[in-house]
């Protein structure tokens, strides 16, 4: 039993999907915390536009 494991985990590892499916996964992760990090800076920067348009109509009514 063992032995098959390992001869099928080191069949799997000599494949090039192996790690070439890691490689996917790293630039997918990559891509997700960009996307999130600029989401966030868009968002606190229409949060503050917003803050500002209602203090200035605040202020001239």
């Amino acid at each position: 039993m063992y032995q098959r494991f390992m001869q099928k985990a080191v069949r799997f590892l000599r494949q090039e999907d192996g790690p070439t499916a890691v490689e996917y996964a790293v630039m997918l992760a990559l891509i997700v915390v960009v996307c999130i990090v600029a989401i966030k800076s868009v968002g606190t920067n229409t949060n503050s536009v917003f803050s500002n348009i209602t203090l200035n109509t605040a202020a001239g009514s």
